[in-house]
């Protein structure tokens, strides 16, 4: 909904008329308010009295009057704490947004997207698969795309028996998905806690639950406005940026979802309540060293390809590094002023990554006589592979190997109460800013309607295809490197 809103503010009585222009062309809309409010302390007190009208070319009104108390605590609120939105675009500058008192009266949707993890070891080469298969984890070039699927089958073939071993280590399976149905629970109750009533799915892209069974829900209970909130605080064209581009796809296509206001959270890492929350794991953890100041906190982050950040514009690398600085700004102003280092983790394949990466730095703590060091899982929210297997276990054993001799490392955020009610927080903030995905654009591309040149692409590209995937050269290099 789209409201131009004029106000006038008589001490504790607010009163407030909006246009509003989700109605249909035939009609005209408007909610008259009043707002008493007054403050106790720290505790806020307020209620509201709303009268919605409509009329229609006939001069026909109807009306409804609705009434909303909140009672909470208020904030004081700065720039740390952001959350950028689209779908519409909404950008909160460190100024609390409230939600109209009209929507309480619709049905409102929480999505949670992650990435999802296979439940059992059967399920690790067809999950690969999935993941592979993502043009926005491997980026073909326009003509060859076509390939996708076959050289996602091959690197899943190929990848699979390591895989499993890894999920093997850590029990069989992936825990993403209890832990993320977890956080659902969490945060529907802290939104309840905020006089908020919401319907919270999860949508996984690479298992199960889909993202796409997760919309299908959504339309069989008639949501009428939908925040879509994807777990990964930095945004990257291969996690939110692939999870966003399936709901487009889906809600534009489809006669009812294509209708329903949305708000998608695109990053959240400058938030406040998120910094603090990382800023507590750290600093309890620190506790548990002997010498809690000589402890070096050492940040690892999921790594992406470098082409992403230099071909395709990707924000991730500088999201992260402000991360990072929020991070050890907020550690600091608490007296704490360890020296710290950001690393990037989990590379797959023969193309260069996004430096440093974790590994190479763990030896070169080691060779620079670094004995404590706490590691820091930054890009993730939930305990999975990487956490439990890769930094657990495989670098673990690297940093004591090269020297390290006090080893911690700082839980994944999980449902901690503070990280939980900041993000009820943004879900709130975002609601205002909902609005109907646009219809697809039809384009057309002459190159791709020409017969003729489309039999051209197919013929080199099958040539390519052969030289690809039945090389040895080929398959020796993703066996190295997978």
């Amino acid at each position: 909904m789209d409201a131009a809103a004029s106000s006038i503010a008589l001490d504790s009585v607010g009163i407030a008329r909006r246009q509003l222009r989700n109605g249909s062309p035939d009609s005209s809309r408007f909610q008259t308010s009043v707002r008493f409010h007054f403050t106790n302390g720290q505790r806020d007190y307020e209620s509201s009295q709303a009268l919605k009208v409509s009329t229609d070319l006939n001069g026909e009104r109807s009306g409804a009057l609705s009434r909303s108390n909140f009672f909470g605590l208020r904030e004081k609120r700065n720039q740390v704490r952001q959350t950028f939105c689209s779908a519409g675009v909404c950008m909160y500058d460190g100024t609390a947004v409230e939600s109209d008192s009209h929507a309480a009266e619709e049905k409102v949707g929480v999505l949670l997207l992650n990435l999802g993890g296979p439940e059992t070891l059967h399920d690790v080469q067809p999950f690969l698969f999935n993941l592979f298969a993502d043009p926005d984890i491997i980026r073909l070039p326009r003509l060859f795309r076509f390939l996708q699927k076959p050289l996602a089958q091959l690197i899943s073939v190929i990848r699979a028996p390591k895989s499993r071993e890894g999920y093997a280590a850590i029990g069989g399976g992936s825990p993403l998905r209890k832990i993320t149905d977890e956080q659902a629970q969490a945060l529907k109750g802290a939104l309840e806690a905020k006089n908020m009533s919401a319907n919270v799915y999860v949508g996984m892209r690479y298992w199960y639950p889909f993202t796409e069974e997760a919309i299908q829900q959504i339309k069989r209970d008639r949501i009428t406005r939908l925040v879509v909130l994807p777990l990964y605080p930095q945004y990257s064209i291969s996690t939110t940026g692939s999870s966003v581009r399936v709901i487009q796809n889906a809600f534009k296509e489809d006669a009812y979802l294509s209708t329903v206001p949305v708000s998608i959270i695109q990053s959240w890492y400058q938030r406040e309540g998120y910094i603090k929350s990382m800023a507590d794991l750290i600093q309890k953890e620190l506790e548990s060293f002997s010498n809690p100041e000589e402890a070096v906190i050492f940040f690892s982050a999921h790594g992406v390809p470098v082409s992403y950040i230099v071909d395709a514009g990707d924000p991730y690398k500088d999201q992260m590094e402000e991360c990072i600085y929020l991070i050890m700004q907020e550690l600091k102003s608490r007296g704490v002023n360890n020296q710290h280092k950001l690393a990037y983790q989990s590379r797959v394949g023969p193309v260069e990554w996004l430096k440093p990466y974790t590994d190479e730095v763990l030896v070169e703590l080691g060779k620079k006589g670094v004995k404590s060091l706490l590691a820091v899982p930054v890009s993730f929210v939930s305990e999975h592979i990487e956490t439990l297997e890769e930094i657990d276990m495989e670098y673990r054993e690297l940093a004591l190997e090269s020297g390290v001799e006090n080893w911690g490392r700082v839980p994944a955020l999980g449902c901690t109460s503070s990280f939980i009610t900041d993000l009820a927080d943004a879900v709130i903030e975002a609601l205002p800013s909902a609005t109907a995905l646009s219809s697809p654009r039809t384009s057309s591309n002459s190159l791709d309607l020409d017969p003729v040149n489309y039999a051209i692409k197919m013929f080199f590209g099958s040539i390519l295809a052969f030289l690809l995937l039945l090389s040895p050269k080929m398959i020796t290099a993703f066996k190295n490197h997978l």
